[in-house]
């Protein structure tokens, strides 16, 4: 795999070049012909979870599960050693750790020399309510060294709130909802295997042209921060930030959103130094109108 990016006077270049015919153009990026789809990261990641496996908690109640599976490079076949794989998901009442040093239902693993993961965990349960409810599902984050971070969901078979969550009855989202098995002791085992995909990549010295805190034109009180994360593209939130992929032109999108609905970052970089940023976003039939930024030297 060869890969080249560049900035080249305003505007910011991607280069994906591969031998194997795995990979694919869609006419927007390179997929792969197995590769895991992305999915929604959610408000709620936190980096920099404890390096543990065993994300069990005394006296905290759920039926019990082991998460495991088998990375793998983008030919789909050869096992991927040394992934960074980061889990997290809400406790038996549908609440997320956002604040505490405990770190409550997220861990961080490496794969072995096969590739494999495993958590011992709980199963998540479904939350929400009214128009917006989430189905029970597992985040996963995987980084591995030659491809961007892949960020995914993974959904429960049976599950009825599935149906009620555009990102989970996706058709992207099919093959992962998954089996729940039940082990005879009664604890659940959850199996899935990742195929990572090459995708188009900037340079990181071209992310952090772009970074930096951007304020709206018409509403000076109304700022966004833009930084980078394992050569990602992050904005800031509450918990930590929604990471954004670079899908060309100039432009990133926030993953795995479904069809008619978008999250896009468009940026100009201007000749005085300064970069203009163009946010547009749309959810479903919710059109939001589109705010234009801009970032001093």
């Amino acid at each position: 795999m060869q890969r080249r990016t560049f900035i080249k006077n305003t505007a910011i270049s991607a280069v994906a070049v591969s031998a194997f015919g795995f990979i694919r153009f869609d006419g927007g990026r390179y997929t792969g012909d197995c590769e895991t789809t992305t999915d929604i990261l959610g408000p709620y990641y936190r980096p920099g979870s404890p390096l543990r496996n065993n994300l069990l908690i005394a006296g905290e109640k759920g039926t019990l599960a082991e998460l495991s599976g088998i990375v793998k490079h983008h030919d789909c076949v050869s096992p991927y050693k040394n992934a960074k794989v980061e889990l997290w998901h809400c406790d038996n009442r549908g609440i997320y750790d956002n604040e505490s040093k405990d770190f409550k239902y997220r861990g961080t693993t490496y794969t072995d020399e096969s590739g494999r993961y495993s958590f011992q965990t709980i199963l998540p349960v479904a939350y929400g309510s009214g128009e917006i409810i989430r189905p029970a599902h597992y985040h996963l984050m995987i980084t591995a060294e030659g491809y961007q971070p892949l960020v995914t969901q993974l959904y429960f078979a049976g599950d009825p709130k599935i149906v009620l969550d555009a990102a989970a009855k996706s058709p992207a989202s099919k093959n992962r909802i998954l089996k729940v098995q039940t082990l005879k002791d009664g604890s659940k085992k959850v199996l899935y295997d990742v195929s990572m995909a090459q995708t188009l990549a900037v340079e990181a010295a071209a992310i952090d042209k772009l970074t930096g805190t951007y304020t709206a034109v018409k509403d000076p009180k109304n700022k966004k921060e833009l930084f980078r994360k394992e050569n990602g593209l992050w904005m800031k939130n509450e918990v930590f930030g929604e990471m954004y992929v670079y899908k060309g032109n100039n432009t990133f999108e926030y993953p795995g959103m479904p069809a008619g609905s978008y999250g896009l970052l468009k940026f100009e970089l201007l000749a005085s130094g300064g970069v203009r940023l163009t946010i547009k976003e749309a959810y479903g039939k919710l059109v939001v109108p589109e705010t234009e930024y801009t970032r001093d030297v």
